[in-house]
């Protein structure tokens, strides 16, 4: 079967408040999501998963709507920082030389059990997706870190933020039920180009 790995479309920016943010998509992001649709409308997917943060569901709602098919919500494909009280795009981090960009850089973005939690819910999650769709072709909208720690227990790389995604990039990975994993791409944006 195949996982096709969508990073989200660009949100737009919550400073801080009561509560975790938890943004919608910018009006940029949602013209990214309405590309990635048109491009993706005519896969063979059996489905479409997502994190249940509103920029990915936000995502995936335009790419379900092209296929036809029932978003499935799955709480274990939600970002690590989930809780967090503020949500600034990366790139804005990187700009604006913000501390959180040189955690995700050096790998002090996974706290203290080192990102363990993350990575086993998030592999848990996989798995499912997996077992659930034998054979088939399954899109699933998510996050940039939510894709890296995948990739890189896929490719056993040490470093897990290992490479920025696209907004609405799709990353495919090859899943066989008896347990190998491959890479088929990485990052695809062709739908943003056209």
């Amino acid at each position: 079967m195949q996982l096709w790995l969508i990073r989200h479309a660009l949100p737009v920016r919550v400073e801080g408040g009561p509560g975790p943010a938890d943004p919608g998509l910018a009006p940029a992001g949602h013209e990214q999501a309405r590309r990635l649709a048109a491009w993706l409308r005519g896969q063979p997917f059996d489905a479409v998963w997502t994190s249940p943060l509103r920029r990915a569901r936000e995502t995936a709602a335009p790419l379900a709507e092209a296929l036809g098919l029932e978003v499935v919500v799955d709480e274990d494909l939600a970002e690590w920082d989930r809780e967090a009280d503020a949500y600034i795009p990366i790139e804005e981090l990187k700009a604006e030389g913000d501390p959180r960009y040189q955690e995700l850089l050096d790998g002090t973005w996974a706290g203290e059990d080192g990102g363990a939690a993350f990575r086993q819910r998030l592999l848990a999650a996989m798995d499912r997706i997996v077992a659930a769709h034998p054979g088939g072709e399954v899109a699933v909208v998510c996050h940039g870190g939510v894709i890296n720690v995948y990739l890189a227990h896929v490719l056993g790389l040490r470093d897990e933020m290992f490479f920025l995604p696209d907004y609405t990039s799709v990353s495919r990975v090859r899943a066989a039920r008896s347990g190998p994993r491959s890479l088929a791409s990485v990052n695809e944006t062709g739908h943003l180009h056209r």
